[in-house]
């Protein structure tokens, strides 16, 4: 058995589908589905159960040995609202519910492959996993380095598989329910579809109109990392997964719109509630990654964004 937490959501959606394509059978969703909307994300995929998150939570509690033979572990679930502010709901949904997840697969020897963020980067300027350039901008970007930095604490007595996951900027099929915090593609998607006409911010920190650069990645490559480190128990630790190449917003909506064969661009203004919480530069350094052993080969934005838009043309 496998455990997706967050399974209804955007990335933990997409790897249900890849444990279903890898021939994995016995797939146990867990989520929270109080925005009912989410349910289309996992109504086409086989899953063996679903369970809430506060079941799921309870039956943890009740049962410690629920989990003896489970498989793995894939902790997806948490608040992903890089604009939400309340700390105390984002400390408890992202650190202690992670917590306590945590050091129960620790006590069944349960690989343990957990979703962090780019996000505890904040501004920084080399996206290296060391403490001295994790600079969190906001509350959800700290809830998740401090769970990273709990396992770096507890992990040399363990012995066991944890893996955390810095995701950088993820887009792809299965996020149309994240509202204003799905991807950039989706967003232009929907922009020229509507207006023809697909709206950047105009420059930023020293950045031009449209030349903020982040490292977007396909999702289909994230599943694939986490499906390699469940094929290589022996490996842990926390790894930055991007593609190593930073692209700008325009390259987004360039791509955007050669797949539609139409539309322009213009530029807004930079909005005062992000300044000085926004990250205008991201790059994953894949030296640890490619040093542990991973060779995933990634979708560069043309190819990526290509490839989600023939997914939502079928919808």
């Amino acid at each position: 058995m496998h455990i997706v937490t967050g399974g209804a959501g955007f990335i933990g959606s997409n790897l249900v589908r890849t444990l279903a394509e890898k021939s994995a059978d016995d797939i146990v969703v867990v989520d929270d589905l109080s925005d009912g909307h989410k349910f289309v994300n996992i109504a086409d995929l086989k899953v063996s159960d679903y369970l809430d998150v506060d079941e799921f939570a309870a039956l943890l509690d009740s049962d410690p040995g629920y989990l003896k033979n489970v498989q793995s572990v894939f902790h997806e679930g948490a608040c992903s609202t890089t604009t939400e502010w309340d700390g105390r709901y984002m400390m408890r949904n992202n650190y202690g519910y992670s917590r306590n997840l945590l050091h129960h697969c620790l006590r069944h020897n349960v690989p343990f492959i957990y979703a962090s963020s780019a996000a505890v980067y904040g501004g920084a300027r080399a996206f290296i996993e060391a403490p001295e350039h994790e600079l969190p901008l906001n509350v959800y970007g700290y809830s998740k380095l401090l769970f990273d930095q709990y396992v770096r604490r507890i992990k040399p007595e363990s012995g066991q598989q944890v893996v955390g996951l810095r995701y950088f900027n993820v887009y792809g099929p299965r996020e149309q329910h994240k509202g204003s915090m799905a991807s950039v593609a989706f967003h232009f998607n929907n922009q020229i579809v509507e207006s023809a006409e697909v709206r950047l911010f105009e420059g930023s920190d020293g950045f031009g109109d449209g030349e903020q650069r982040r490292d977007f990645v396909f999702v289909d490559d994230i599943c694939a990392i986490n499906l390699w480190f469940l094929e290589h128990r022996d490996v842990s630790g926390i790894f930055n997964a991007g593609t190593g190449q930073a692209q700008s917003f325009n390259d987004i909506a360039d791509a955007v719109i050669a797949w539609h064969g139409k539309g322009r661009k213009t530029y807004i203004p930079f909005p005062d509630h992000l300044k000085g919480a926004y990250q205008s530069f991201t790059e994953a350094d894949l030296s640890r990654l490619r040093g542990a052993g991973c060779d995933i080969e990634f979708h560069d934005v043309a190819a990526g964004a290509s490839a989600y838009l023939d997914t939502l043309s079928g919808d």
